[in-house]
């Protein structure tokens, strides 16, 4: 494949500040359930409310979640200057709650039989840091 010799977009960088109070109340043990309450915006819990649904078998409620953490996500990453190409590194901790929604919803898209869904899923994180999929586990 032929080197692309455009300028490519710088990567996008979420800010930090709610990022982090989020996760200090979901590592202080916050119910995923209400850190989504109480930080509507903010993709984290709604990824881990997807996360758990998924893993008890539910995969509506796993879409409908992870659903909402990629759209809350997406808003976010527009403020910060995203203009829907570019890397969007999973190294940057603030990225990874839109990061682990995008998968998530791919994963949710696919136990409901949305493969079409699915498939942008993993192509968009894949576009946005090839690494992105680790953080699944």
């Amino acid at each position: 494949m032929p080197e692309n010799l455009l300028p490519q977009p710088a990567p996008t960088l979420l800010p930090a500040e709610e990022d982090a109070a989020v996760r200090a109340e979901l590592e202080a043990g916050t119910d995923p359930r209400e850190a989504a309450a109480a930080h509507p915006a903010v993709s984290l819990p709604w990824a881990l409310l997807a996360q758990r649904e998924l893993a008890a078998g539910d995969p509506v409620a796993a879409y409908a979640y992870a659903r909402t953490g990629y759209h809350r996500g997406l808003d976010h990453l527009r403020r910060a200057g995203w203009r829907g190409q570019g890397p969007i590194p999973a190294s940057h901790v603030p990225n990874q709650g839109f990061l682990i929604a995008l998968l998530t919803l791919g994963q949710a898209a696919a136990a409901i039989g949305e493969d079409a869904e699915a498939t942008r899923c993993a192509d968009f994180a894949r576009d946005a840091d090839p690494e992105a999929g680790r953080l699944l586990g």
